[in-house]
């Protein structure tokens, strides 16, 4: 009788400890190698315009609790800020032009890495006149335009010059320091050509009807990709992350990769709803602008190596026009993240 009391009370000892370890202390852990995982908290900067649209669905996702990480999404319009504080680590990942990552690269010794291209080209050559049908009818007109010093004018300037046409010499080009203000120019007649970036040509299509895209400048881009052979698409979104965030974790990077691809194929499948969350997030300000600009934004996904290959002689065309572009020099491929 004594052996089997104390077998039983053995039994409700093991029993208890099966119980209340099952039970956990509310805290909301795991003990290590069960099924649920404590979140990662990534810090993410995205920014207005079309950059940032690939994030809307990834938003709502994340504040309905459905993603695999802990996401905290901050909403710039200020490409400087964002790049400040992803050096400083406020930032884990970012949105941000697609130069900039080439920069970031070569300003922090590789601190700062590529994850994928999530925008193509968004520049549009808008035209009020009628006369525009092809890049060799700008030889001789006055074009107006934003961006001096950054991407839009190096962009201008190859498609041009692989064109047969001289920058100095075989057209005039005036440079206004805002979309904006460039946008109210030709929507009122006092520019007549004019290189904008969406969602700003959605918004002048919108105010004056006698305007229309002349040319969309990474169709122009392709053509020549398609001549020359080298693989190229302009690109002027991607992610970036900082590397030593990427190391210590890995796997919540991939995560984060999987749901953004998603969320991006999300836009062009879910025209009306996307663009109700970039009105909702502040990516862009109206929903009715945004379902207009979106199919104008050429919002993509490549990471891996077709990002890199996409890449490489973009970054080779900028350092052409201006090294300081890239950061000086042209990135080795340490700055491509490729599993």
């Amino acid at each position: 009788m004594r052996v089997i009391s104390k077998i039983s009370a053995l039994l409700l000892v093991i029993c208890m400890a099966v119980l209340f370890t099952g039970c956990g202390d509310g805290s909301g852990t795991s003990a290590p190698g069960t099924a649920s995982a404590e979140k990662v908290k990534i810090n993410i900067a995205a920014l207005k315009g079309p950059t940032g649209i690939g994030m809307a669905r990834l938003m709502e996702q994340d504040e309905k609790g459905e993603t695999a990480n802990d996401y905290n999404f901050t909403v710039s319009g200020a490409p400087d800020d964002v790049t400040a504080k992803l050096i400083n680590g406020e930032y884990d990942i970012a949105a941000v032009p697609t130069n900039n990552a080439a920069m970031l690269y070569n300003k922090t010794d590789g601190d700062i890495k590529m994850l994928a291209l999530n925008t193509k080209g968004v520049l549009y050559m808008l035209d009020s006149t009628g006369s525009i049908k092809s890049v060799a009818d700008l030889r001789g007109k006055k074009i107006y335009a934003t961006g001096k010093g950054s991407t839009p004018e190096y962009v201008l300037s190859y498609v041009l010059s692989q064109n047969g046409i001289d920058p100095e010499r075989d057209v005039e080009i005036e440079y206004l320091s805002e979309h904006a203000e460039l946008a109210t120019y030709i929507a009122a007649g006092t520019a007549q050509i004019a290189l904008l970036p969406e969602p700003n040509v959605t918004t002048v299509l919108s105010s004056n009807e006698n305007v229309k895209i002349a040319l969309n400048m990474t169709e122009e881009w392709d053509k020549i990709a398609e001549k020359e052979s080298d693989g190229s698409i302009l690109t002027m979104g991607c992610v970036v992350v900082r590397s030593e965030f990427l190391e210590s974790n890995k796997k919540a990077v991939d995560a984060f990769l999987k749901e953004y691809q998603a969320s991006i194929n999300y836009t062009s499948e879910h025209l009306d709803e996307t663009a109700q969350l970039c009105e909702k997030y502040e990516i862009i300000p109206k929903a009715e602008v945004a379902k207009k600009a979106i199919p104008n934004c050429n919002i993509f996904f490549a990471s891996g190596e077709d990002m890199k290959n996409y890449t490489d002689n973009f970054f080779k065309v900028l350092y052409s026009y201006n090294p300081a572009s890239v950061g000086g020099k042209l990135p080795d491929d340490g700055i491509y993240y490729v599993k």
